[in-house]
């Protein structure tokens, strides 16, 4: 550190005797004056990126409604009337509720590949999505075994939280955050798909309606911690942050020096 300001000093020295030596001497020299040169990173826009605590609103509204729904007798009456209610109608059982709980994320890469760009690109929206599906089995796979809240259907304890729809969930808010911005309507085409994979995990009898909205909160919410963490995992995944060390470790000097006209260079590593 104490020779990097030693040359800077040096090199500040150098400039400020050119001025005097062109005036003493009137010679025609000409100096060009450099601006500094930057990284081509310092030119990104750097934003800041903040938790929007509004947007945690309905995820925590859902989320609570479904551990309320795990002991409160009325939201457990609601549970077990919703299944009566389904089972009277004896609907038919399907399995594309494994496969809806995708399409909104598919939809973001296919809109992407046709010229429907999106916020983020390829390598950024692919992390922001794989970190949110992350975040969505942390919350609900340990939830699984500690609640032990047996299935509608009686195959086993793991009902509690609905994982088809918390992945459906963040799915659909993935699709939304990506295009809120440039096209509204297109952003939430991705809720019915969550809706949807939602509603047939108690049509085929593996949840309870506080199981689905609990699974929606928690999948809405790992998609908002995402986009929340992406800036923090981007630096991590690059190794350093180059707008600011690009901006305050490089500086390049003219001098003029005994009639000779060059270029100082100031690089910290």
């Amino acid at each position: 550190m104490k020779k990097q300001f030693q040359k800077a000093l040096v090199y500040a020295m150098i400039l400020s005797s050119v001025a005097s030596r062109i005036n003493a001497q009137n010679t025609n020299d000409t100096i060009r004056v450099q601006e500094p040169v930057q990284d081509s990173m310092s030119t990104k826009e750097v934003q800041k990126n903040t938790l929007n605590y509004k947007s945690l609103i309905i995820p925590a509204a859902f989320i609570t409604y479904g551990v309320a729904g795990l002991s409160i007798k009325n939201l457990k009456q609601l549970n077990l009337s919703t299944k009566v209610e389904i089972n009277e109608h004896q609907p038919k059982q399907i399995q594309l509720d494994n496969y809806t709980q995708y399409a909104p994320a598919v939809m973001v890469y296919g809109l992407n590949a046709m010229g429907i760009k999106g916020k983020h690109n390829l390598r950024d929206r692919t992390i922001i999505y794989a970190s949110s599906q992350l975040i969505a089995a942390a919350f609900t796979m340990p939830l699984k075994y500690l609640v032990k809240e047996e299935r509608p259907d009686g195959s086993n304890t793991l009902s509690f939280p609905s994982g088809h729809s918390a992945t459906a969930f963040s799915s659909a808010q993935f699709m939304f955050r990506e295009y809120k911005d440039t096209n509204f309507w297109l952003s939430i085409s991705g809720y019915p798909f969550a809706v949807f994979t939602g509603v047939y995990r108690m049509l085929n009898d593996k949840h309870w309606l506080g199981d689905v909205i609990a699974g929606a909160g928690f999948g809405i919410l790992s998609t908002e911690l995402a986009y929340w963490l992406f800036p923090k995992i981007d630096n991590l995944l690059r190794g350093k942050n180059k707008v600011k060390t690009s901006l305050s470790s490089t500086m390049v000097m003219p001098f003029y020096q005994n009639k000779i006209v060059g270029i100082g260079l100031v690089k910290t590593f």
